[in-house]
């Protein structure tokens, strides 16, 4: 693929849409319903044509899909920053932030080495394999408790009603604030990673009211110290010459568990209800061999993989016969990667006994996902409790499907049928 140097629009007329994608290979765009529906045979165009694309939309940006440049790109640290993970351009009202700003926004996810090594640290004890099962009974009673809502109504909508109502109600109890707020984290979210990608006006509205609100409830436990993860990271000491834990960098990591932590789990819970209500077949032998459970979320992951993140490049960087140049941002298309027929079997196929499945639906390198053994455990959950509860159940045609796509790709309007039955 020969070289193409991004164009240089300005900020406002980088938000406009760009009209019908010719070719994905030169001109992709991330918000076309064609991209957000259906990405698989547009990957597999890519990878065929041109494994990495290119695009001018959005202030332009690279689009690597096979396997190997995707794992090669995540392990160029520092050439490629994680300082900004959203290849949207900040909204025009949006105030201009520092490097240093920037890489601790979202940490560790949006920080470079040193400042990831101990904001990663900092996340890990509460992340461990065994600390996220304190959390096993919580999630349980709580997906029970979300059926008993709609259970003898005999049809729910399995994205508004279960699968985007669990995670922010875990991350809600485990940070210590007020279980009542998951249904603002929903709206929070949505304004930064659902329409608010598509509106700048409503991205600026929300970022300024969820870093006001994690502000208020950190700056509270400076002097009302609580048993929460805040408090616990606000107050936490780590044997790190560069550790510098402020209030500002605990709102940071806060906001990380709050915008990623809620939308890439919930859109991973929706994908998997989807599959099985459209896959009689898979979810009858997940009925009958609950023992598949564990293999076939790993399946899940990498079939439904959500997550695509952004990097932007340091320095020029060459992958392949391509030039990425400095500023250039990349996509790290992990859920193309878990497509690449180099490296699983009938990719395109979901296998709910895959054997052989090392995915990268958590990413890959320094910045693998800390918080996958939640992500898993939430899923897990969510999906037993279902099918104990409601065994038989399809995806009806009552309303049209909707999917958000961008850079977290799940389900959002999802219309559920099943027999009708009782609440415990």
């Amino acid at each position: 693929m020969s070289e193409s140097a991004p164009v240089n629009p300005s900020n406002a007329e980088m938000w406009l849409p760009g009209g019908p994608v010719e070719d994905w290979t030169t001109d992709y765009d991330i918000r076309d319903d064609a991209y957000v529906e259906n990405p698989v045979p547009i990957w597999a165009e890519m990878r065929d044509k041109c494994p990495i694309a290119h695009t001018d939309r959005l202030g332009g940006s690279w689009n690597p899909t096979r396997f190997d440049d995707v794992r090669e790109m995540a392990g160029l640290v520092p050439e490629l920053s994680s300082r900004q993970v959203l290849v949207m351009p900040p909204p025009a009202g949006m105030p201009e932030m520092s490097r240093y700003e920037q890489q601790i926004a979202a940490a560790p996810i949006t920080a470079d080495p040193p400042i990831h090594s101990w904001t990663r640290r900092m996340l890990l004890p509460t992340f461990a394999p065994k600390a996220v099962l304190r959390y096993t009974e919580f999630t349980e009673e709580l997906c029970h408790s979300l059926i008993d809502g709609f259970i003898e109504k005999g049809e729910c909508d399995g994205a508004v009603d279960y699968s985007q109502q669990i995670p922010p109600r875990v991350i809600a109890h485990m940070i210590g604030v007020d279980p009542g707020m998951a249904d603002t984290f929903v709206e929070w979210v949505n304004g930064v990673l659902g329409e608010g990608l598509n509106d700048p006006e409503l991205r600026v509205r929300t970022r300024d009211e969820l870093l006001t609100y994690l502000n208020d409830e950190v700056n509270s436990r400076l002097e009302d110290p609580r048993e929460d993860l805040l408090t616990e990271l606000l107050h936490m000491e780590l044997d790190h010459p560069e550790a510098n834990i402020t209030p500002a960098v605990v709102v940071g990591i806060a906001n990380l568990l709050i915008v990623a932590g809620i939308d890439t789990t919930w859109s991973s819970i929706g994908s998997a209800l989807w599959h099985l209500g459209t896959n009689p077949a898979d979810l009858q032998r997940l009925v009958d061999e609950p023992e598949l459970m564990a293999v076939a979320v790993e399946e899940f992951l990498r079939f439904y993989s959500p997550v695509t993140m952004a990097r932007v490049a340091e320095q020029d960087v060459e992958v392949g016969d391509v030039c990425i140049h400095a500023g250039d941002k990349v996509l790290m298309n992990f859920p193309a990667a878990n497509h690449d027929p180099e490296h699983f079997e009938n990719p395109d196929e979901f296998i709910i006994d895959r054997a052989r499945n090392r995915h990268v639906a958590f990413g890959s390198g320094i910045h693998r996902c800390a918080g996958s053994n939640l992500a898993r455990l939430e899923m897990t959950a969510a999906i037993q409790v279902w099918i104990d509860r409601i065994p038989n159940f399809h995806v009806s045609d009552r309303e049209p499907m909707k999917w958000a796509g961008g850079q977290v790709r799940g389900p959002r309007i999802m219309p559920m049928t099943f027999t009708a039955g009782t609440k415990r």
